[in-house]
C-alpha cells in the first residue's frame, strides 16, 4: 500500500500544491496543507483503499486542514483570516475546477515559476522543485545529492520563508521577465538532470532516478509552455543524452568514454523523442538558445552509426554559435574537443591551455589536456594531467578510470 500512495503522491502532489496555491496564494502553506493531506492518506487508506479519485481526496482534506489551521493561528490572524475566509466560501465547484485539467495546468506552471525563482539560491530552487513539483521527500533528495537531510530540510524551510519575505507573486511572468525567470526554471531542471548523469560525488557515475526525475518535469514543462523553443531544447538534449545510459559504464560500474561505447545499447526509443522535441523546438521558428544548440549537438552524435563516422566540424560549428550566446569556459572547452578532433590535437590544445586560469579546480580541464597531450605523444605531461584530474574530481569510480589513464602513459 505504502508504494501505492507513493505514486499516487508522485503524480498528485504538484497539481494539489499548485492549486491550493491559487487558493490560499501562500505557496509554503499550500505545501505543508498538501502534506498534512498525505499523512491523513497515510493512515487512512491502508484500512480504506484508494479512493476512486485520491486526487479529490486529497484536495477535499487539504481543504479541511487549511480551515482548522486557520481557526488555530490565530497570530497571524489579519493574512490568515483572509485566507480562511475565502476557503470557507469558496464554493465546492471551485474546488473541482482546481482539479479540473485547463486549470490545473496553468496552477502547475505557475507553481514551476514560483519554486524556481530567482531570488532563491540555486541549491534552495532545487530542493524546493524536487520537493513540491516532484513529490520527493526530504531524505529522498538527501540521498539523491549525497546531503545531509537535516540539510536539505532547511533549505525547504528557508526557500519558503524567502518566498513569502519577498512577497513573490503566484503568477506565470509574462514579457521581458518571462525570458530570464524561464531561464532559471530550465537552469533547475538541467541541473537535477545532470547530476544523475554524471553525478559530481559518491562512488555511483550515474543516478537514474534524478535522471528520470528531471526527464518527467521536462517533458511536463513542455506539454504547460508548448510555444517555448528552449523547454524542447532542453527536453531533446535530455532524452538523448540519457538513451546513453546503459553504454556509459561497464559491468564494473566504471565510466565507458563515448569513443568506446557500445551504440547498441544507445536506447533508440529516447534518441527518437529527443530528436521530435528538436523538431518541435525547430519548428517554432525562433533563433536557436543554447539548449536547442545543445540538443542539435547531441543529436549529430546519436546520427553517427560509430565515433570514427562522427561529423565533428558539424559539432565544431554549433560549439562556435553556442560560445557565442553562453560565452563560458565550460562551453570553451568542451568546443577545444570538438575542435581537437576535426583540426587535430595541437589546434584544440591551444584553446585549452587558455583556459587554465578560469578552470584551475575543474577536473575535466586536465583530463582533456592529458587526453591531447597523449594524442600528440607527450606522455610524460598527459600522465601529469591525468593524475592532477584524479585529485580534483569527487567522484570515485571518474578517479580510477583517470588513475588508469595515467599509468597507461
Amino acid at each position: 500500500m505504502r508504494r501505492a500512495i507513493d505514486a499516487v503522491w508522485r503524480l498528485e502532489s504538484a497539481r494539489i500544491t499548485a492549486g491550493l496555491a491559487r487558493l490560499v496564494r501562500d505557496v509554503g502553506l499550500a505545501e505543508e496543507l498538501a502534506q498534512d493531506a498525505l499523512v491523513q492518506a497515510l493512515e487512512q487508506w491502508p484500512e480504506s483503499g484508494v479512493p476512486d479519485n485520491p486526487g479529490a481526496w486529497l484536495m477535499a482534506v487539504a481543504k479541511r486542514r487549511g480551515i482548522d489551521r486557520i481557526r488555530r493561528e490565530q497570530r497571524y490572524e489579519a493574512k490568515l483570516a483572509e485566507i480562511g475566509h475565502r476557503l470557507e466560501t469558496v464554493e465546492e465547484n471551485a474546488f473541482d475546477a482546481v482539479l479540473d485539467e485547463g486549470a490545473i495546468e496553468d496552477d502547475v506552471l505557475r507553481l514551476v515559476f514560483t519554486a524556481c525563482h530567482p531570488v532563491l539560491s540555486t541549491p534552495a530552487r532545487v530542493a524546493l522543485t524536487l520537493r513540491m513539483l516532484g513529490g520527493l521527500a526530504t531524505d529522498e533528495i538527501a540521498r539523491a545529492f549525497l546531503v545531509p537531510e537535516a540539510t536539505v530540510a532547511q533549505r525547504i524551510v528557508r526557500a519558503k520563508r524567502t518566498l513569502a519575505e519577498a512577497d513573490v507573486p503566484f503568477e506565470t511572468p509574462v514579457g521581458a521577465d518571462r525570458a530570464a525567470r524561464l531561464a532559471s526554471v530550465l537552469e533547475v531542471v538541467y541541473l537535477i538532470f545532470n547530476e544523475g548523469y554524471a553525478a559530481t560525488a559518491g562512488d555511483a557515475l550515474v543516478r537514474a532516478d534524478l535522471c528520470l526525475e528531471a526527464l518527467r518535469l521536462g517533458r511536463m514543462l513542455a506539454g504547460l509552455a508548448p510555444g517555448e523553443p528552449e523547454v524542447h531544447g532542453l527536453v531533446a538534449l535530455m532524452e538523448i543524452q540519457a538513451s546513453r545510459t546503459r553504454a556509459r559504464t561497464g559491468a564494473d560500474g566504471r565510466p565507458v568514454p563515448l569513443a568506446e561505447q557500445n551504440r547498441g545499447l544507445w536506447d533508440r526509443l529516447l534518441i527518437r523523442r529527443g530528436f521530435a522535441a528538436l523538431l518541435r523546438a525547430q519548428r517554432i521558428g525562433a533563433p536557436p538558445g543554447p539548449y536547442v544548440l545543445q540538443a542539435a549537438i547531441a543529436a549529430s552524435h546519436a546520427q553517427a552509426a560509430s565515433f570514427a563516422e562522427t561529423d565533428w566540424r558539424q559539432i565544431a560549428g554549433l560549439y562556435e554559435l553556442l560560445v557565442r550566446q553562453t560565452p563560458t569556459p565550460v562551453v570553451e572547452l568542451n568546443r577545444a574537443v570538438a575542435v581537437a578532433m576535426a583540426e587535430g590535437p595541437a589546434r584544440g590544445l591551444e584553446i585549452v591551455d587558455a583556459l587554465g586560469p578560469q578552470l584551475k579546480d575543474y577536473h575535466l580541464l586536465p583530463s582533456v589536456r592529458g587526453d591531447l597531450l597523449a594524442r600528440l605523444g607527450r606522455s610524460a605531461e598527459a600522465r601529469a594531467e591525468f593524475e592532477r584530474a584524479a585529485e580534483l574530481t569527487r567522484n570515485a569510480a571518474e578517479r580510477q578510470v583517470l588513475l588508469d589513464r595515467a599509468a597507461a602513459q
